[in-house]
């Protein structure tokens, strides 16, 4: 898997109907109506997120690697 950047990931999920709540520092926190499910995810410029957290997020928010 490629490792991506948190700006990349973060349009992403907004593709996939995530809607951003509020933004904590450099974190944008984003929910999906009807979902429990809250996501965080670091944006930090350009830098590219760890594949561990990457995958979790992914995970998270029902999206698979194929669809980067």
């Amino acid at each position: 898997m490629k490792a991506i950047p948190g700006k990349e990931l973060a349009r992403l999920l907004e593709r996939r109907g995530w809607e951003l709540l509020r933004v904590n520092g450099s974190h944008h926190i984003y929910g999906k109506q009807g979902s429990i499910v809250r996501l965080s995810v670091p944006i930090h410029g350009n830098q590219s997120l760890k594949l561990g957290l990457q995958r979790y997020l992914l995970k998270l928010a029902e999206i698979t690697e194929n669809e980067l």
